[in-house]
């Protein structure tokens, strides 16, 4: 789970980019954390970036496939 300090550096936002699931070495559509939904790992990563392969840190194969979904999207300047 991530975690944060002060929640008034944190903006909700409702975007479908939250919701499309991404397979391990697929370019990271935006810069962000990521988490696999099926082990819950979370991993930084920046756009352009390969998301990390099936053979990621300590991810059991019985949580299933490693799919990668945003969780914290970063930005540069305004939005």
């Amino acid at each position: 789970m991530a975690l944060y300090q002060n929640g008034d550096e944190l903006a909700h936002k409702v975007d479908a980019c939250f919701d499309k699931v991404h397979s391990p070495g697929t370019a990271a559509p935006y810069s962000g954390i990521y988490i696999c939904a099926n082990c819950r790992d979370e991993y930084a990563c920046n756009a352009g970036d390969p998301l990390p392969p099936q053979n990621h840190r300590q991810h059991n194969p019985s949580t299933g496939a490693i799919r990668w979904k945003l969780l914290i999207q970063t930005q540069n300047g305004p939005s």
